[in-house]
């Protein structure tokens, strides 16, 4: 996939470095604020998806879809977005709850500018699979969390 000059971070969230536990699944699960830049021209849509490749399932876990979101450099309006199925049987963020002792886990946020909007409300691997090809450009910020 494509990578250039788009770029995701956060004021909550450091690159390569522990969750604080306030966005926890333990501690209320806040949802993290991210920010965005260098958005394609071709964009006409963003999407985020969380995932934790180390959780112990055959897939990992999806802690987060979110799509919907306008094609803007900043902060990312979180409520203009349209969340999509979590892992957890729900929608919207969940907090890191990796298992005691198992150690760190990743937490990938992907950002994915597409040259098509999503339809309807798809999972992680349906969204990857309907709209792989529709990706022009991704970022990605990757955290770590263990109990």
């Amino acid at each position: 996939m494509p990578v250039k000059d788009l770029t995701l971070t956060s004021p909550d969230i450091a690159d390569m470095e522990r969750i604080d536990d306030r966005f926890a699944g333990q501690f209320g699960a806040e949802t993290p604020r991210l920010v965005v830049d260098g958005i394609p021209a071709q964009a006409v849509e963003l999407a985020v998806v969380c995932h934790d490749p180390d959780a112990p399932k055959p897939f990992g876990f999806t802690h987060w879809t979110l799509y919907g979101l306008a094609p803007l450099d900043g902060a990312i309006d979180i409520d203009a977005g349209r969340p999509g199925p979590n892992d957890d049987g729900g929608h919207g963020y969940v907090g890191p709850f990796p298992p005691y002792g198992h150690g760190d886990h990743r937490y990938y946020f992907h950002l994915y500018a597409l040259t098509r909007p999503v339809e309807g409300e798809p999972t992680r691997d349906e969204f990857l699979h309907r709209y792989g090809d529709a990706i022009v450009e991704q970022a990605r910020l990757v955290a770590t969390y263990s109990r």
